[in-house]
């Protein structure tokens, strides 16, 4: 018999602009409620001074407004019928689960781990770009036992993973199979140390043509810039396709550099990646050819050592 479903939640946007939940459902004792809510100061370090921040702080606002220390209880005609339901919509069947730590090297904008008790079962499952095919239906399922939004689907529309678009090595897509159109980017390397909000090395204004930061720039060529994110698969960073090196290999760099990047698309469209002393497998190639263009080390390639960059030029070459 089922007797607990246990969702949790992690948003990433910017170091310290970051959304954890956890939500309970106990079938035992007849209750739902939010067992932890972190927000890592966000109230302190929440800016709107960078072109890409308006398209994240409004999602960001709706999932602090969300949660709240309501208690929600239901009974026993409630339970029978979602138990029922919920066995016959087979959620994970023929799922591959991602992998799921608490402490991610590369972190995507989104992930969710459900552990679903039964009396003589568990069963957990960690989710990022890829979902179940009836993942809205089980949303639907959870909405009318709890009334409200539980897994997010509508803030979920406006970030990039696999629920509502497909991610190709030449861009976002909708399931209309329309490519979303870029409209700024950031990116931020900084120091691990100290505990402080990022602030941006490059910002890149593709509505206004413009390049600023530590390298500015007007009038730029623009299919420079998106020729680049295509030729190393920079959309794909946030599959784990684009994830060996890390997951196989653990870094040289203990204490060094965070960082992370932010895309936005027409329709305030968000996909993020950040990683914590570790990068995507086309990551150094990237920074090199940047630094030949611009004649500047945008991307710290030099605080990657030559050791790890082999490591890295290896999960390339199987990708090409």
């Amino acid at each position: 018999m089922l007797e607990k479903i246990e969702i949790t939640q992690r948003f990433n946007f910017k170091k310290l602009n970051r959304h954890y939940e956890c939500f309970i459902i106990d079938f035992i004792n007849k209750n739902a409620y939010f067992k932890i809510n972190e927000r890592f100061h966000d109230e302190k370090f929440i800016e709107k001074s960078y072109n890409c921040d308006n398209a994240w702080i409004s999602v960001f606002t709706n999932l602090k407004s969300r949660v709240t220390s309501q208690i929600h209880y239901f009974d026993d005609n409630q339970i029978s019928n979602f138990q029922a339901e919920f066995e016959e919509l087979n959620l994970f069947s023929n799922f591959k689960s991602n992998s799921y730590s608490y402490f991610e090297k590369l972190e995507t904008i989104y992930s969710c781990n459900i552990s679903i008790y039964y009396t003589d079962n568990y069963e957990e499952y960690s989710i990022k770009n890829n979902f179940p095919p009836n993942w809205i239906e089980f949303n639907n399922l959870l909405v009318k036992l709890v009334d409200f939004d539980l897994l997010n689907i509508d803030n979920l529309r406006n970030l990039v993973t696999g629920l509502f678009y497909n991610i190709q090595k030449d861009g976002i897509y909708d399931k209309l199979n329309n490519k979303l159109e870029l409209t700024s980017l950031e990116f931020g390397h900084y120091d691990a140390l100290p505990y402080a909000s990022p602030k941006p090395s490059i910002i890149i204004d593709f509505s206004n043509m413009k390049i600023e930061g530590y390298f500015e720039k007007s009038d730029f060529d623009l299919a420079a810039v998106t020729d680049l994110l295509e030729k190393y698969g920079v959309y794909k960073w946030i599959c784990s396709s684009y994830q060996k090196k890390s997951q196989i290999h653990d870094s040289a760099v203990l204490e060094g550099y965070n960082w992370y990047l932010e895309i936005v698309f027409n329709d305030s469209i968000i996909s993020n990646i950040q990683g914590y002393n570790e990068y995507p497998d086309t990551y150094p190639s990237l920074a090199l050819e940047v630094e030949k263009l611009t004649g500047l080390d945008l991307l710290e390639r030099h605080s990657i050592p030559d050791d790890e960059i082999k490591i890295f030029n290896r999960y390339e070459k199987l990708k090409n």
